[in-house]
């Protein structure tokens, strides 16, 4: 089981990686000039790189910002937020192929302003299913229910799901783990995304280590150009 301490934002709000994420919401804000950036969505090149911890702590900042936010779980594969914010899962795939309503299995989480949209069960098929049409009036339909739109997506590199579902949403942010990630694995990630016409916003360089503190620290670089050459 994923603890909820995996939410510093919300558990430590004055530690340093909680103002980092305070940081990354304002330069995410900023963003909006070139455009509306109300759906974001969060992918990583491979997996273990701390894509979703990111992912629902970045929902959590923008939630206390004011803003009523919805982080959707698109990770269909191995999807963990329903156990960050311990709920039942039943989501995006129950309503892709029960014919379920989008109102009806978005759930409240202990934080003000911040919903949640689980995965619902590991289907066989999870491209399909995120590029399908269904999936897309879903998305609109949550436009509609929340201010911005947080998606949780699969690591690029290994399967097509972020690549499929890049068109629908208005920018990315890729989460690369410091120190694991190989340069080429980031290049090939973000020339997926380019490909998929994707908006990418930037890169954050996850899991540096700042000797003194014996902690981690996130990093938010807000331009494309810095990832791996």
């Amino acid at each position: 089981m994923v603890q909820k301490r995996q939410l510093i934002v919300h558990e430590d709000a004055k530690s340093p990686i909680a103002e980092a994420y305070r940081t990354m919401r304002t330069n995410i804000q900023f963003a909006k000039i070139d455009g509306d950036m109300r759906v974001i969505m969060f992918t990583s090149a491979g997996p273990g790189e701390g894509k979703s911890t990111t992912t629902a702590n970045t929902a959590v900042a923008m939630a206390q910002s004011g803003k009523k936010v919805i982080i959707v779980d698109c990770d269909l594969r191995k999807p963990v937020q329903h156990k960050i914010f311990s709920k039942k899962n039943r989501g995006i795939t129950n309503i892709l192929v029960e014919d379920c309503s989008v109102a009806e299995l978005i759930q409240n989480t202990d934080i003000d302003n911040l919903q949640v949209l689980t995965s619902g069960p590991i289907p066989p098929n999870p491209s399909e299913l995120l590029g399908s049409a269904k999936m897309r009036e879903i998305i609109e339909c949550l436009k509609e229910l929340a201010d911005i739109i947080i998606i949780d997506a699969p690591p690029t590199v290994a399967v097509t799901d972020a690549c499929v579902l890049a068109p629908s949403v208005d920018g990315i942010l890729l989460v690369l783990a410091a120190g694991q990630i190989r340069p080429e694995m980031a290049q090939k990630a973000k020339e997926l995304l380019l490909k998929a016409n994707a908006h990418i916003l930037g890169v954050i360089l996850n899991r540096v280590e700042i000797e003194e503190e014996h902690a981690y620290y996130y990093y938010y670089y807000g331009n494309e150009k810095k990832i791996a050459k």
